[in-house]
């Protein structure tokens, strides 16, 4: 062999090559220490998997009850923020209520994708949707609220007097004599 120069095998720089087999002892020839059993690390394996599903289902249901109690946050910074945008008709209390109605709207229809993450075979998620979806109910309530306070929603029979017909006139009334 050369100076420099590796051996090849296979056309190959540097490789060896480990075909035969024929002399070493399979895995399952060669008998297991002593007071090792391969059942025993098996089902402490799936006892860890388990422990650690069960762990990882606990979180997804404790984080699932979190989003549920969000909207009560946002509940109070909107209640707040319409009581100091007054009872008059402005452009800054109407854009506050408006903003009150369109977030629990939006969330109202996103509540599939609000709890896709926690979604899982063992996490029952039917009790924190329905207090999610109370607590949006409850803030859509509270901007329908803030409509009436402005006057913005037609509460009143003055409110539909233009679709009401005409009355009838029921008296005629003549002066005396013609002015000709």
């Amino acid at each position: 062999m050369e100076k420099g120069k590796g051996i090849m095998v296979g056309g190959r720089r540097w490789a060896v090559e480990f075909t035969d087999n024929s002399t070493a002892p399979s895995s399952r020839d060669v008998p297991d220490p002593p007071g090792f059993t391969r059942a025993s690390q098996d089902q402490e394996d799936s006892s860890v998997t388990r422990q650690k599903k069960d762990a990882e289902a606990n979180w997804k249901y404790q984080k699932a009850w979190e989003v549920a109690q969000a909207p009560v946050k946002n509940l109070l910074m909107m209640g707040f923020m319409m009581w100091m945008s007054g009872s008059t008709v402005h452009l800054f209390s109407i854009g506050i209520t408006f903003s009150a109605l369109w977030q629990p709207i939006s969330a109202l229809r996103d509540v599939g994708k609000v709890f896709a993450p926690y979604k899982d075979s063992k996490v029952e998620l039917l009790g924190p949707k329905l207090v999610f979806l109370a607590l949006n109910m409850v803030g859509l309530a509270l901007g329908v609220w803030k409509l009436n306070t402005l006057g913005l929603l037609p509460t009143h029979a003055s409110d539909w007097v233009s679709s009401l017909p005409p009355a009838l006139d029921v008296e005629f009334s003549g002066g005396g004599l013609p002015l000709y």
